[in-house]
């Protein structure tokens, strides 16, 4: 095969480039600007790399599948001329590229040979018989197989395996593909993704095309001066980068063109995708010098071709469905804007836009130009549901005055009642959806706001009651820079939820922003490339952020090292670290923060992290600091034992720590540890107020401990929760003991499941009435001594010194039998407001009286009675009050 007719062949590829076609394929190869686009190739290949692995694999068939302009034909281009200079594929003999848009045409029955010199002039027949003698060398480049009108579904075709035989050009094809027709011979077909490729077995790569490596390289080659490629490349990236087309070489192209046009004429950059087309369409209208109503015409033809190839198979328009008297011109004027498949003269002559966003463009346009088909705008998307992807994104561009002024300078002013239709239409949609959970059609709303570029309509649409509800998850980069523009137009956001969503540099450079305005962040269930942490971390540094929670996440120690880099000059006082995967390395991170005279950082919470007994004696050291503002610390189920408890006792007892609350729930502390922290306890300079023992392995000698802190005149404890501990009868009475003096300050004591007995009730029955004791809350639940234990309780609460506000006594046993006590227990109570009785053996006959007691109490708020032995006979008895749970 002669590689030299090959490649004069390709250079002489007609037509020229245009904004919306792109650059041809043969013009970017010989001008050495090709850049290969990416591909999802398993081995990381770049797309021209992936497609030659391929081929030398047992199987030698390869389908690239992408969207319009992301490089699959240019790439394909570049196969066979690489093969025709002998730079790769050389195992090939012969290459031939067929487009399966030319074959369209093509009708009646041909042979294989007849097919191949159809579209290969230059193959002589004498070459014919070595392709078919030795098919392993050769392999057939198919381009565009979704534009492919006939199927190549095997089942309807009988398949030829005969060279000579002749058969229509889908069954060829259909033959060739699957194998029986020159059997062993290889294949590329590159498609949009389509049904087609059902049919298609092979290894499939899915086409990404540029990525910002890829278009920076773009920009840098296609403008002579550096410092307007830089211009243009950072301004897309802002405005544009985020939508997935811009991977597509050919927007690039598209994009480099106009802005090249626009920085010239000293014009302002577009600022949205919107503002964009309207910049295309302007300047390709002004360069066919029509008058106004030419333009207009041939606008509104446009759009009635683009209706149809909306509802097309193969996104086409036929010869006959176009009115082309309104054009005023031949179709070849607006090349730019269309593809013309078939001879000038052909009855089989179609039309197709070269690009999906300016058909939707022009449908958008057209519909504010004319309101004579009486369309609303509901009806119109409702129409183009699932077709049309942008074009309530055009719609909401164009009602604004600012974007669609310079298309009316050109087509006449735009129709004021379709603009009044849509915005009324987009006020109402919005504020239904802002009201619901529908996360795909919230941030519609907020990607229609971005593109209406209106800062008056964000506050608008944006009530206080909608902002509260903003709750986010699985963020696309399109949804950060959409949410990114409503929250700088309101100035400021009480809550953002990010959850769910791994964070790229670029979402968080987008997002940036958006952080510095919030002033509580969460992020649950997210990751983080470490660049984006450094993002995020440049943002908290510069924003009001007061609160941040990270929660099941992969934070790692060496991405909240970046992040503590910045919160030491951040504003942030709460910091949530909740099952970050954190070792103890992660505490010196921290403790740079505790020890920053600029860190107003006084709540810090490491739940479920395996920070151990270093990690932790490092975070006391930290409190020892005069600079540390640390008031609440929560360490639940970090793998502490006693080993660090002498160390955060002395932290305690420092004079410096200013630790009010301390979570420890979840830890080996052990009766040791409980030792050195009494001793903290009792000492004149611990000010700690809020202590959270649960399940920490105690038993009734820590207890003894207590009692001696709790007896002490340096002990400030308001707040004790021992639950889940082994502390039995003995631990229950001495702790009795400690509460008994007079000055005790706690207000709060939690024992669930402390294996309290009889004996310890009647203990806290009688400190509860004793005159001195400032309990509010007490949590006694799954303490299984019956009716006749808490008996000693109910009445306390009757007793007039008694100042429970809280009472829990969740599956304590109870019968029927306590309810006489129960209600006169809050009849006479002048403080009690929540009972807990869940878990419990109550029966339909205790509830009418607790029913009427609920209804006649001033003070009562909360009854909770779930999970009880109620029949389904007493709950319209039950909902007669509104205090009672069941």
């Amino acid at each position: 095969m002669d590689k030299e007719a090959v490649l004069t062949d390709i250079w002489k590829s007609k037509g020229t480039p245009t904004f919306l076609g792109g650059e041809l394929p043969a013009s970017v190869i010989n001008s050495d600007k090709y850049i290969p686009a990416l591909s999802t190739d398993a081995r990381g290949n770049s797309l021209d790399r992936a497609i030659r692995t391929a081929l030398c694999d047992e199987m030698r068939r390869v389908a690239l599948i992408g969207p319009e302009g992301s490089g699959k034909s240019t790439a394909l281009q570049k196969l066979v001329v690489d093969w025709a200079k002998e730079a790769h594929l050389q195992n090939f003999s012969h290459v031939f590229h067929f487009e399966f848009r030319e074959l369209n045409s093509l009708e009646g029955a041909l042979t294989l040979k007849t097919l191949i010199q159809h579209n290969h002039h230059r193959v002589t027949p004498e070459s014919i018989p070595l392709v078919i003698e030795k098919p392993e060398d050769v392999l057939f480049v198919f381009d565009g197989l979704d534009q492919y009108q006939h199927s190549l579904d095997p089942s309807i075709h009988t398949l030829c395996s005969d060279p000579s035989r002749a058969a229509s050009v889908s069954c060829l094809v259909a033959s060739l593909l699957h194998g029986s027709l020159l059997r062993g011979a290889a294949f590329v077909v590159a498609t949009r993704p389509t049904e087609s490729l059902t049919f298609f077995s092979g290894t499939q790569v899915e086409v990404l095309g540029f990525l910002k490596p890829q278009r920076e390289a773009y920009f840098n080659s296609f403008f002579t001066d550096p410092a307007d490629a830089r211009k243009a490349r950072l301004h897309m990236e802002r405005t544009l980068g985020f939508y997935d087309f811009c991977a597509s070489p050919r927007f690039c192209w598209t994009v480099c063109s106009i802005y090249k046009y626009l920085i010239d004429s000293g014009a302002n950059l577009p600022e949205t995708v919107s503002q964009l087309l309207v910049d295309v369409l302007v300047h390709l209208i002004q360069t066919l010098s029509l008058n106004q109503a030419q333009s207009r015409a041939l606008v509104l033809a446009l759009c009635r071709m683009a209706s149809h190839c909306f509802f097309d198979e193969h996104s086409i328009c036929a010869k006959e469905h176009i009115d082309f008297c309104l054009l005023q011109q031949p179709l070849t004027a607006v090349n730019a804007l269309l593809q013309v498949f078939g001879d000038v003269e052909s009855v089989a002559r179609t039309f197709s836009f070269h690009s999906q966003l300016m058909q939707e463009f022009i449908l958008a346009v057209a519909f504010f130009l004319d309101k004579s088909t009486g369309e609303g705008v509901e009806r119109m998307l409702k129409r183009h549901e699932g077709k049309a992807k942008f074009l309530d994104f055009f719609l909401s561009g164009l009602s604004e005055p600012t974007q669609r002024r310079p298309l009316e300078n050109l087509l006449g002013i735009f129709d004021s009642d379709q603009i009044k239709d849509y915005k009324c239409w987009f006020k109402s949609s919005s504020k239904e959806t802002l009201r619901g959970f529908h996360r795909g059609k919230r941030y519609r709303c907020f990607h229609l706001l971005h593109q209406a570029q209106n800062e008056s309509l964000v506050r608008e649409i944006m009530t206080p009651s909608a902002r509260l509800s903003m709750g986010h998850e699985d963020l696309s980069l399109q949804d950060c820079a959409a949410l990114n523009y409503v929250v700088t137009c309101l100035g400021e956001l009480e809550r953002l939820s990010l959850n769910r969503t791994h964070f790229t540099e670029e979402m968080a450079e987008v997002l940036a922003p958006t952080v510095s305005l919030s002033q509580q962040i969460l992020l649950s269930q997210t990751s983080f490339s470490t660049r984006a942490v450094s993002r995020l971390a440049s943002a908290l540094s510069r924003g009001v952020v007061g609160e941040l929670h990270l929660s099941n996440l992969d934070l790692l120690d060496e991405n909240l090292k970046i992040l503590c880099t910045a919160l030491k000059d951040s504003k942030l006082q709460k910091l949530n670290l909740q099952v970050c995967e954190l070792t103890g390395a992660c505490c010196e991170s921290l403790d740079s923060v505790l020890t920053s005279e600029t860190s107003q950082l006084h709540m810090l919470e490491i739940k479920y992290n395996d920070i151990g007994d270093l990690g932790f004696t490092t975070l006391c050291n930290a409190m020892r600091s005069p600079h540390c503002r640390l008031q609440d610390l929560a360490v639940p189920k970090c793998s502490l034992t006693a080993a660090s408890m002498g160390a955060c006792a002395e932290a305690l007892s420092s004079g410096h720590s200013k630790l009010r609350k301390l979570k420890l729930e979840n830890n080996y502390i052990g009766d040791s540890g409980m030792e050195a922290l009494c001793k903290a306890l009792q000492h004149p300079l611990c000010r700690l107020q809020s202590l959270w023992l649960f399940c920490c392995d105690l038993t009734a000698v820590s207890c003894s401990h207590l009692k001696e802190a709790l007896l002490s005149d340096g002990c400030f404890l308001l707040e004790l929760d021992l639950s889940l501990n082994e502390l039995g009868q003995e631990g229950g009475l001495l702790l009795c003991q400690g509460l008994s003096r007079p000055g005790c300050a706690l207000e709060k004591l939690n024992l669930t499941r402390c294996e309290l007995t009889l004996a310890v009730f009647k203990e806290l029955g009688s400190l509860l009435k004793n005159g001195t004791c400032q309990l509010k809350s007490l949590i006694v639940g799954l303490n299984k001594v019956g009716d006749h234990g808490v008996k000693h309780l109910w009445d306390a609460v009757a007793h007039p010194s008694c100042l429970l506000e809280k009472l829990d006594v969740e599956m304590t046993k109870l019968t029927d039998a306590c309810v006489e006590d129960v209600c006169a227990a809050i009849r006479a109570s002048k403080t009690l407001k929540k009972l807990e009785m869940r878990n419990n053996s109550l029966t339909d006959a205790s509830v009418p009286a607790l029913n009427q007691v609920m209804k006649n109490s001033h003070n009562m708020q909360e009854l909770v009675l779930r999970y009880n032995d109620f029949s389904e006979d007493v709950f319209d008895i039950l909902e007669e009050s509104n205090k009672i749970t069941y």
